[in-house]
């Protein structure tokens, strides 16, 4: 299965590059440099209170740390590849409120999300597109006795048509529909007492859109927005996970936006 979605993408890009091919000034067209954009920022809170404080509350701590890069390229009039790369790691931890000791940091949140999108540009009102997404986390700590990395992960190939609303030196909101394949794997705990685990893999496909924003408010503070939409028209363990099909194969709502600190 993952040879054959391997081999599909790389023949929708091939296909593209093919139809839209032509005589060009390559000095005119060709980018000889990445446009490249890093947002970074770490975030701490800390929350403490004294012995004549009357609440109950305990003390607290936390911090996460954002990562959000691009880099972005025209190769020809035809042809223009984004990369899009997204980190986020957290962990919280609190204060006994008798022993005033602190407890292990916990994990509060973790993402790995890296996107890649091949356009080619018809200088029409839609471009086609083709995508690779792969998404997972650091640290699965679902089970304490079991240290999972980098699971679940998930691949996401999709090809469609892309449009570009608005686009301003560094901003940019566009929005993309199309036809898209995903495959999850797992790695699932079998027995609770020996710890012993297994690979999992599912795939599904249907109907995918994804908009983007990157809107630049001041000089140190940059919005950046992304809407995801997926509706799966099968999947290959309907018969078998039909308890789950509505969480994994379902209707799929996902919005998250960030008000992000730029790094000077």
């Amino acid at each position: 299965m993952r040879r054959f979605l391997y081999l599909t993408m790389f023949l929708i890009l091939a296909g593209f590059a093919n139809a839209y091919s032509e005589e060009v000034n390559v000095d005119s067209l060709i980018s000889l440099r990445w446009q490249k954009t890093m947002v970074l920022d770490i975030t701490a809170a800390q929350t403490a209170y004294s012995d004549s404080w009357l609440g109950g509350e305990a003390g607290t701590f936390a911090w996460v740390s954002n990562l959000n890069a691009k880099v972005e390229r025209r190769f020809s009039q035809k042809f223009n590849l984004k990369s899009n790369l997204r980190l986020a790691f957290g962990q919280t931890t609190v204060q006994d409120e008798e022993s005033k000791s602190w407890s292990k940091p916990k994990k509060s949140t973790d993402l790995i999300d890296w996107e890649n999108i091949a356009t080619f540009p018809l200088q029409a009102f839609v471009d086609p597109y083709a995508a690779f997404r792969f998404e997972s986390q650091f640290l699965d700590a679902s089970v304490a006795a079991k240290k999972r990395y980098l699971n679940p992960m998930k691949f996401t190939f999709s090809a469609g048509i892309a449009r570009i609303f608005y686009r301003h030196e560094k901003d940019e909101v566009s929005s993309r529909l199309g036809m898209a394949v995903r495959q999850i794997r797992r790695n699932v705990i079998t027995d609770m007492e020996t710890l012993a685990t297994e690979d999992s893999t599912q795939t599904d496909g249907g109907i995918e859109s994804v908009s983007d924003a990157q809107l630049t408010l001041s000089k140190r503070v940059q919005y950046i927005g992304k809407l995801s939409l997926y509706k799966a028209l099968f999947s290959s363990q309907r018969t078998r996970w039909r308890g789950l099909i509505l969480r994994d194969t379902g209707n799929r709502w996902m919005s998250t936006s960030k008000i992000l600190s730029r790094c000077q």
